[in-house]
């Protein structure tokens, strides 16, 4: 289980930085990707999660990986949830099953 410490980097925060570095404006990179603008930016600042489509969209205009995209995004994720009190509260009302239980059988 990750540490509640564990601080996650959204995918967007990565793809932020290369277009900083390279000089490419979030526009013309929303154009180039076709995604609307207002999509990309939510994405860069955090507001939205990266789909797999988009990801691969990336991938192909910077050869950045998808897959490593995608796996910020799923830490991201998980981190964030797993830090979500309400998540806990519903966490803490589950019964888990013990290995001396056996499923039903038909």
């Amino acid at each position: 289980m990750a540490s509640k410490n564990f601080t996650p980097t959204h995918p967007g925060e990565v793809i932020k930085d290369e277009l900083i570095a390279r000089g490419i404006s979030q526009k013309d990179f929303a154009e180039r990707i076709g995604i609307p603008y207002t999509m990309l930016n939510d994405i860069l600042n955090e507001r939205r999660p990266l789909t797999a489509p988009t990801a691969l969209y990336i991938e192909s205009a910077l050869g950045i990986s998808a897959d490593l995209l995608m796996g910020l995004q799923a830490d991201y994720t998980m981190q964030r949830t797993r830090n979500d009190k309400e998540i806990i509260k519903k966490m803490r009302r589950v019964q888990p099953y013990h290995s001396s239980t056996s499923p039903a059988r038909a």
